[in-house]
């Protein structure tokens, strides 16, 4: 039985390595609205590309909304990639496996978010997977 349910791309990272120069970048380029969290979230970067609901979601479906990361020396390579909602990580990582993709670490919690965690599809693209928390 094929799987009919589509998970969607709901979130966007890249790596920057400073990210006021990032936060100023797409601001000016494309009128992005930039927060800077703390260390506490590991220093990320959202970045709002459209208006949002009062829990911080896309008011227009199909529209996603996303961020920047901390580039570090100590980890592979890293690019711009999406993250893929999820209803079940821990099913949705043995899916990947199965389907001839790799895991890159175990799922982590993200506080007020979901869980969240890496993979490489068969092609060697890093991706991410979140379960979001319910809302």
């Amino acid at each position: 039985m094929a799987n009919t349910t589509m998970n969607p791309v709901v979130h966007f990272e890249m790596p920057a390595a400073d990210r006021k120069r990032i936060a100023a970048f797409y601001t000016e380029a494309f009128g992005w609205k930039t927060r800077q969290l703390g260390e506490e979230m590991g220093n990320y970067v959202l970045a709002t590309t459209m208006e949002t609901d009062d829990k911080g979601m896309p008011k227009e479906p199909g529209k996603i909304n996303g961020g920047f990361y901390q580039q570090t020396k100590d980890m592979p390579p890293q690019h711009p990639s999406v993250v893929i909602a999820v209803d079940d990580i821990r099913e949705s990582m043995k899916k990947v496996a199965k389907a001839g993709g790799k895991m890159l670490g175990e799922p982590m919690d993200i506080p007020g978010v979901g869980t969240y965690v890496s993979f490489r599809d068969t092609e060697g693209n890093r991706l991410s997977m979140l379960q979001p928390n319910p809302m």
